[in-house]
């Protein structure tokens, strides 16, 4: 597996990557139409954010997302293909990010995270700081996270 800069013209299929990982953790439909613009990766986004991919035989099987105004930023997106789940995929790209986030000179960043995915980020090494307001949900609240990048 490589991981390697995201290009902007992969953003639809970064975009039906994380539809379908976000809608493997059994929300409905109507969550996920809710969801469907806070998901959808555009050219911009990704030209704006250090977005990384991961590439198996030519195939994307998963995708990061850091948006860094140093001395602090944010892990905006992670999704791993949910056939892929469970490799050591979202580990690497979550390094990826981390690594970014140290040479962009970040002291930390913050997760807003699926309470699905907080585990993992957890594991990772962030620290709950919190609960923000989901952007697509209606009084959803979402774990808030952070990390010290130099520190982990």
């Amino acid at each position: 597996m490589e991981i390697r800069p995201a290009r902007p013209e992969e953003a639809a299929l970064l975009t039906d990557l994380a539809l379908r990982a976000k809608a493997y953790w059994g929300y409905d439909e109507a969550f996920m139409a809710a969801c469907r613009e806070e998901l959808t990766m555009d050219a911009d986004a990704i030209e704006r954010s250090a977005t990384g991919v991961a590439k198996e035989g030519g195939r994307v099987l998963g995708f990061v997302s850091l948006s860094a105004t140093p001395p602090t930023g944010s892990l905006d997106m992670l999704f791993v293909e949910p056939t892929s789940m469970g490799r050591g995929i979202g580990r690497a790209l979550f390094e990826r990010a981390r690594d970014r986030a140290v040479a962009l000179g970040l002291r930390r960043f913050t997760i807003a995270s699926d309470p699905n995915a907080e585990p993992f980020y957890l594991a990772m090494g962030a620290t709950r700081i919190g609960s923000v307001r989901s952007g697509s949900i209606p009084g959803r609240e979402l774990p808030l996270l952070v990390l010290e990048p130099a520190r982990s």
